[in-house]
């Protein structure tokens, strides 16, 4: 399956090169973020059905059997040693070095909950500092979970509640 995966993100690849377009090309042209477009070519997204249509016309080199490959639920993996790679591994010192905080903030603003990973829309743009200087701004917008106090009574499953035998 992993080869397969592998095989079909080389494929999807190339037809983006040859597009020529770039993420956020493909992105306008999809309505989708920058990011999310390259989930899909990636194989780490599900492509719906109403968008298949948008990016057929965005990558028109898009094979048959590759769109109808990216409809399904793909398997959302990770290679292991890609946190070793300068980029994902400063993404990753970001969110650990500032996670605490962030935490404590979500925490303040919202309660005890967490940031959603599945009801997530995230986006990378490229904007100037106040110096003039490029600069990279990540965005990570989800929504939000709060933890919910478990009580017996509120179990769908017919499973042992206390006090009941």
């Amino acid at each position: 399956m992993e080869e397969n995966k592998s095989t079909m993100t080389s494929i999807l690849q190339a037809v983006k090169s040859r597009s020529g377009k770039s993420y956020n090309q493909i992105a306008e042209e999809t309505g989708l973020t920058n990011v999310y477009v390259a989930q899909l070519l990636r194989r780490q997204a599900q492509l719906k059905p109403e968008t298949a249509p948008k990016l057929r016309a965005a990558l028109p080199d898009l094979p048959d059997d590759l769109v109808h490959e990216m409809m399904k639920p793909p398997k959302r993996s990770f290679d292991p040693h890609l946190i070793q790679e300068p980029t994902v591994y400063r993404l990753n010192e970001a969110v650990m070095h500032f996670g605490e905080s962030i935490k404590e903030i979500i925490n303040e603003e919202f309660g005890d909950g967490i940031m959603s990973a599945i009801d997530f829309y995230c986006s990378v743009d490229k904007v100037k500092g106040v110096d003039g200087k490029d600069r990279v701004v990540v965005t990570f917008d989800g929504k939000y979970l709060p933890y919910t106090e478990q009580k017996s009574e509120h179990m769908v499953f017919g499973g042992r509640h206390s006090g009941s035998q």
